[in-house]
């Protein structure tokens, strides 16, 4: 979708453009671009990640799709009532999401998965784009510690005043922050989040956005 928050022709990190330019030559039919949020302009809910996966999000072009960590996320989506259906699986398969967005702190594939400070800092303009769009009240959900920091600079507030730890809840600026582990292939193997953690999450969303607990 178009979005105000969102520009496929960023590159303000000279590493990670120079990084998407290295994997384009590679593997030539991958987005290898910014990838843009996915969903509802009007949800009361906003997922945020950390960044794309290599062939993930910056194959496929939407977030958490073509890779594990998309597994978890959108069956959880759909079994809440947010997803149309529970697999995402390409940027043209059909998929809707209803009062619910996804977005990532950092936009660009970051080599190893892991984007610089000085990259989530820089990107962070676009993600409190995004957040600003959000009605009153709305519920943010962060997947891991990073994306908990992003969140909380997009809302101008520090993060040291709220330290992330999975399945709790702050409010800021109007909203309410909540906290996962990310839902990435290392924690669902290793049981650092399992299912009926994130379900977990997910309920206590739904309660605060007075929605059905599952669809």
């Amino acid at each position: 979708m178009a979005h105000a928050s969102y520009d496929p022709q960023c590159r303000r990190c000279p590493r990670l453009a120079a990084f998407l330019d290295a994997v384009a030559a590679e593997h030539p039919a991958y987005w290898c671009k910014p990838v843009p949020p996915f969903g509802d302009p009007a949800a009361r809910l906003l997922v945020v990640g950390l960044a794309p996966g290599m062939h993930g999000a910056n194959a496929s072009g939407r977030p958490f799709t073509g890779d594990h960590a998309g597994i978890l996320l959108y069956g959880t989506l759909h079994r809440y009532g947010y997803g149309s259906s529970a697999t995402s699986t390409a940027r043209n398969d059909g998929l809707v999401l209803t009062d619910c967005r996804i977005n990532n702190a950092v936009k660009c594939l970051p080599p190893q998965n892991k984007p610089a400070p000085d990259e989530v800092a820089r990107c962070n303009a676009w993600l409190a784009a995004d957040v600003a769009t959000l009605p009153a009240g709305a519920a943010i959900l962060a997947l891991g510690r990073i994306a908990h920091d992003a969140v909380l600079r997009a809302l101008g507030e520090r993060p040291a005043r709220h330290a992330f730890a999975h399945g709790a809840q702050h409010a800021v600026a109007g909203f309410t922050l909540f906290d996962s582990y990310h839902c990435s292939r290392y924690n669902t193997n290793t049981g650092r989040l399992t299912t009926p953690m994130f379900h977990a999450v997910f309920d206590a969303i739904a309660r605060h956005l007075d929605r059905p607990a599952t669809a």
